[in-house]
């Protein structure tokens, strides 16, 4: 009976953002506890060999190509999949950037880029995914966040911004779409060895810092978001609605 509150069997995952990295690692767990991919992104060459990978580990995997920044091509892509082929069960909004500059030289462009890419994304993806499981009465919407959606860094203030968007446009999915049947929580990662601090993680210096800084002592690995995100995209968490999880070594629980 416990395991099969996080048994993903005949539900099928869009994870944008899904080439590499958080979302590769989080497709390829989900698809473990049972559920059919489809990964997004905009690159196709990268998609298929993602695709490829998975499929030879026995996967179900669709390939689902857009630029989750574009409105319109986001609801096309997810009314046309939906048409198709068939039900988007669980939504990782996973897709989103990093930019590192001093505030007071931060590049304004730079900027909403960010706002684009990390908080307009959860919008346009959320949106028209949610409009179908609204219809069916039953969704699941999982928001990657961030360490930095509790916690600030010199350098990176318009992604704190961004982050922090994510978690409160993450209560409001919940607000507006709980009486529907949709779950919509947010997945915060903190310091993960992941392409997108692949100079961070080359920094030794940084290093050092982050394994003093965090009670874990060390980086994480993206295996490790696994196991919270089947759990927000499963059964398990039927009467969990607007939070944010968390999984970050204990970083925000210390000084």
């Amino acid at each position: 009976m416990s395991t099969q509150l996080f048994d993903l069997t005949g539900k099928r995952a869009l994870i944008t953002g899904s080439s590499q990295g958080i979302g590769f690692a989080l497709a390829r767990g989900l698809a473990a506890a049972g559920a059919s991919i489809v990964l997004n992104g905009r690159d196709v060459t990268k998609l298929n060999a993602a695709a490829d990978s998975l499929r030879a580990e026995g996967v179900t995997v669709d390939v689902l190509a857009f630029d989750a920044t574009d409105h319109e091509g986001v609801r096309a892509a997810v009314d046309g999949f939906e048409a198709k082929t068939g039900a988007i069960d669980i939504l990782v909004n996973n897709a989103g950037m990093q930019h590192r500059t001093a505030l007071e030289d931060f590049p304004a462009d730079a900027f909403e880029r960010l706002l684009q890419t990390n908080v307009a994304s959860v919008f346009h993806v959320g949106q028209a995914c949610a409009r179908h499981m609204i219809k069916r009465g039953a969704g699941k919407i999982v928001n990657i966040a961030s360490v930095q959606t509790a916690l600030a860094r010199p350098g990176i203030a318009p992604y704190t911004a961004t982050k922090g968007a994510v978690a409160n446009l993450t209560k409001g999915m919940a607000t507006d779409w709980a009486r529907h049947g949709l779950q919509c929580n947010a997945l915060a990662p903190g310091y993960f060895d992941t392409p997108l601090n692949a100079a961070l993680v080359a920094d030794p210096e940084f290093s050092a810092w982050l394994a003093n800084r965090t009670p874990a002592q060390r980086w994480g690995n993206v295996e490790e978001l696994v196991g919270a995100c089947i759990f927000l995209t499963s059964a398990a968490s039927s009467f969990v609605n607007g939070t944010t999880v968390y999984v970050d070594g204990g970083i925000t629980a210390s000084l």
